[in-house]
């Protein structure tokens, strides 16, 4: 069993988004806090509803202002503009689906009212997926020579299962098997949209869970969620930024005293993300993603350029290394989700294990695991480079503080 840094081994129950899940005067709740407690109940640990653009807030109010619907979408929130700069600047590399565009030829990530004209709100829920287990960071001096590789955090998912034990009767044996959070998540968000309904009324809504056309993060922030960090993922306070994030689109109209209060930029003076990024695709608050670990070896399909493939280091499927160095994730709490459990066999596993696989046991191992979007011929790839980097000297990261250290006072100033 690998020793791992110590962290909190209990998971904190659902974060306040700075504010009660419950009314003080729940006889006349709030869409926000009607969303929050369904949300609480399905078992999501942050949870919020924004308006889908600045401009959406009740239809009277439009009507009085004598705004066009039709207009809606050219109304956003500024985040969004960088989206569009992002594309424009080739930082999407080859993820086509990003760059997809209406007839008009707008960005459809641009505004989600760009697809779906319909929706004036956006639920959003993170899922904690930490589990109690190291970092990459803490293992690279320790276990390169062992040669090594490391998987992402995210993708080492599975559920407990019974299986019945070959050539022992009756005996049977528990395991995990591989799961995908897109399907375990959208499963509850589809559950929370029936519990709404029954709550507030018909209304129309569509659940995605990473596959919409619209970038989450920026909804989630004006959720309440959290801040988004120089390394561009969502930050909450107390549960650091291992989480996923789900949305729901809905017709509903939120009120304009009802939106959330988007929690303040943490990040500070730190730059702990920035300068651990092996291949320099960090800079505040913008990432490219054509030289980040994640893309080169999940999304890229053939070779990974020269230049890269050496700072790839270990990693055959993605990369935790901004997130590992963050001091936000530190105490970061450990999730109670049974779907999303470490599968053992996935945490720092042997290169030379993972290099003997042939398509029928990549298939075994990974097929409703999130690894399989790699492909077994680019997973191949990401090993035979990892391989390759074992065999360098570890490359250096900055220190994390320990447990016990108080975060540095700088990290609360303002960061932009």
């Amino acid at each position: 069993m690998l020793e791992a840094t110590k962290r909190p081994t209990l998971f904190w129950p659902q974060c306040s988004n700075r504010r009660p899940f419950h009314s003080q005067a729940m006889s006349n709740p709030s869409l926000q806090q009607i969303v929050r407690q369904c949300a609480r109940d399905a078992g999501f640990h942050l949870s919020g509803i924004a308006p889908a653009t600045e401009a959406d807030q009740c239809s009277e109010i439009l009507e009085d202002r004598g705004e066009n619907p039709a207009l809606r979408a050219d109304q956003n929130f500024p985040e969004l503009s960088y989206f569009a700069e992002w594309i424009a600047e080739g930082r999407a590399g080859e993820m086509e689906y990003l760059k997809r565009r209406d007839p008009a030829g707008r960005l459809l990530r641009s505004s989600v009212q760009i697809p779906f004209p319909w929706v004036r709100s956006v639920i959003v829920c993170a899922v904690n997926y930490n589990s109690d287990q190291p970092y990459s960071i803490d293992l690279e001096t320790a276990t390169s020579q062992e040669n090594r590789g490391w998987i992402a955090r995210y993708a080492w998912s599975g559920q407990r299962s019974t299986i019945a034990e070959q050539g022992t009767g009756d005996a049977a044996i528990e395991q995990l098997s591989p799961t995908d959070y897109h399907s375990v998540i959208r499963t509850r968000l589809e559950h929370l949209r029936a519990e709404l309904k029954q709550k507030v009324g018909d209304f129309e809504a569509r659940c995605f869970v990473d596959t919409g056309p619209l970038v989450e993060r920026v909804y989630a922030k004006f959720a309440g969620l959290g801040w988004q960090g120089k390394n561009t993922c969502l930050i909450h306070e107390s549960l650091g930024s291992w989480f996923f994030l789900g949305v729901i689109l809905t017709s509903l109209e939120l009120l304009r005293e009802d939106w959330a209060q988007p929690m303040p930029d943490r990040c500070g003076s730190c730059t702990r993300c920035i300068d651990a990024c092996p291949t320099e695709a960090l800079a505040p608050y913008r990432m490219d993603a054509s030289r980040c670990i994640a893309y080169l070896t999940i999304e890229k399909r053939g070779p990974i350029p020269e230049e890269l493939a050496a700072k790839v280091g270990r990693n055959v499927f993605g990369c935790d290394i901004c997130q590992e160095v963050c001091p936000w994730n530190r105490r970061a709490p450990i999730t109670n989700w049974p779907e999303l459990q470490p599968r053992p066999e996935l945490v720092n596993p042997a290169l030379d294990w993972l290099a003997n696989f042939d398509e029928a046991d990549y298939r075994r191992m990974f097929r409703g695991s999130p690894v399989d979007r790699a492909k077994f011929r680019d997973f191949l790839r990401n090993i035979t480079v990892a391989q390759k980097n074992a065999a360098r000297p570890p490359c250096t990261v900055p220190a994390v503080p320990t447990q016990d250290t108080a975060l540095p006072n700088n990290l609360f100033r303002t960061g932009r």
